[in-house]
């Protein structure tokens, strides 16, 4: 995986569902995240904002769609030209918009179980993966679309 997909992808996954955490519930895990990764830590309320309407883009129907921005500065070396930030949602952004650039913006999603709105990666040649786990997620979910068929045609089939 990419160092844009981990980075955009550890951001939208400060919140756990399943587990009730969310490192953006705090200044000091909120600054933790962001230090490990070697960045600088925006306010938490622009953090919070920036994850949501990011998850939002997504597809996450429990998030706020919202317009956000960060400040991203495009830089020219003898690479070539490099999109910079000062800060992690700026940084979150830079990779976002490298994803998009690339065409892979459209892999990311979000599972769509309720307990779970986890995001992922879909590296499924036709991008058409659904389920963060068909292990977890997407088993519970066909098991449950059964009993549901299974309780609609009654007892004698």
């Amino acid at each position: 995986m990419s160092p844009d997909v981990s980075l955009v992808l550890g951001f939208l996954n400060t919140v756990d569902v399943e587990q009730d955490t969310d490192v953006l519930r705090t200044e000091p895990d909120w600054h933790a995240w962001a230090r490990e990764r070697d960045l600088r830590p925006d306010a938490l309320a622009d953090a919070v904002r920036a994850r949501g309407a990011l998850r939002a883009a997504l597809g996450d129907p429990d998030a706020m769609p919202a317009e956000v921005g960060a400040p991203v500065e495009v830089t020219l070396s003898a690479a070539g030209p490099e999109l910079a930030a000062a800060s992690a949602v700026g940084a979150v952004f830079a990779a976002a918009a490298r994803l998009a650039v690339r065409g892979e913006w459209d892999r990311l999603k979000i599972c769509p179980a309720d307990d779970c709105r986890w995001a992922f990666y879909d590296q499924s040649r036709n991008r058409s993966r659904t389920w963060c786990s068909m292990k977890v997620c997407g088993n519970r979910q066909k098991a449950r679309a059964f009993r549901e068929r299974s309780t609609e045609r009654g007892p004698c089939g």
